[in-house]
């Protein structure tokens, strides 16, 4: 895996083609490969795109990337497909929409299965991007499964996330419950020119000033009632609100806007320390997911098997509860380290 790191840095496709699919494989070699590509990262400007399914994220990503590739940047996608529970296949299919892009030697499209990791993003997916950085790519745009409320893994690999939705997939309490909208850094309504447009983007706005905490800062208790502070807020706690863009991708309509408001909020983000601030938050919540995978790993490569069937079996017949089962697995792991 080592061999490729220098052919990858010089541009060769097939080099950084092959050690994706280590990456995605854990193949022997691989971390070695990707801590010498380590140094080389922290240059690409990763943009995170999610929603529900049916909102138009390839049509959204590919526009993104043609408008990219215009201003003279090199784009890197990963596009993320679900992984079956019951086959283990996955279907890797958005490049099949990309096709306006084949051809573009500025762009590369990798497509990767979740195999079985929750919240949008597979397991590998971090790893990926910095193979995607250390290759030189200025852009690298990362489409999630489209899991729904729950997805917010992108937030913790993307630099600026941007949520979907469109017109008629849901009414505005719908809106207002939905978690995933929280971790919107851009919000974009597609297919603005469907009926609805209006009501959704409506919705969504009333959704940020109830809820965002740029709206909560300006906002005190007064009787019982929240009443508007007639307080500016300093220079220091100057929150991001999330703009509401309208894109029709299909005929490329808004996409210009979009361009420009992830700038800006690029630039928002490379004032003062904020930029520093987000990496903290990036590499600690990784390093918690690596030590928590890590650590179950190994519980249950030391783990026998007949002992685990004993525990599931104890608490099938209920004579332990689940959580003493894991007290007892746990404490097997620390008698074993401790031998």
């Amino acid at each position: 895996m080592i061999e490729l790191v220098a052919p990858l840095r010089d541009g060769d496709r097939r080099a950084l083609a092959r050690l994706l699919t280590a990456v995605e494989n854990e193949r022997v070699g691989v971390d070695s490969a990707l801590a010498a590509l380590f140094p080389y990262t922290g240059h690409a400007w990763v943009i995170g795109l999610t929603g529900a399914p049916g909102t138009g994220k390839s049509s959204l990503v590919t526009e993104l990337a043609k408008a990219y590739r215009k201003q003279g940047e090199t784009v890197a996608i990963l596009a993320v497909d679900p992984t079956s529970p019951f086959t283990g296949g996955a279907i890797l299919g958005d490049r099949i929409r990309m096709r306006d892009l084949s051809g573009d030697k500025g762009v590369f499209i990798r497509s990767m299965a979740t195999r079985g990791s929750l919240g949008g993003l597979a397991r590998s997916t971090r790893d990926a991007i910095r193979v995607l950085d250390a290759a030189g790519f200025d852009r690298v745009l990362v489409e999630t499964v489209g899991a729904g409320q729950s997805e917010v893994d992108i937030v913790r690999a993307a630099y600026t996330t941007v949520v979907i939705e469109a017109p008629g997939l849901g009414d505005d309490v719908q809106a207002i419950k939905a978690g995933i909208l929280e971790i919107a850094d851009i919000l974009v309504v597609n297919k603005a020119d469907r009926p609805g447009v209006d009501s959704a983007v409506k919705a969504l706005r009333a959704m940020l000033e109830l809820g965002h905490p740029a709206s909560r800062e300006q906002m005190v208790a007064h009787h019982g009632k929240m009443m508007q502070a007639e307080v500016p807020t300093s220079h220091h706690q100057e929150i991001w609100m999330p703009p509401v863009i309208r894109t029709v991708a299909t005929e490329g309509e808004g996409i210009g806007e979009l361009l420009a408001m992830i700038e800006t909020h690029r630039q928002f983000l490379t004032q003062a320390d904020r930029m520093q601030q987000l990496e903290q938050q990036h590499i600690q919540m990784e390093l918690v997911d690596r030590v928590r995978e890590a650590l179950v790993k190994q519980l249950f490569t030391a783990l026998p098997t007949e002992t685990l069937v004993d525990v599931v079996s104890q608490v099938q017949s209920r004579a332990i509860d689940p959580q003493t089962a894991v007290n007892h697995l746990l404490a097997f792991r620390q008698v074993n380290v401790a031998k």
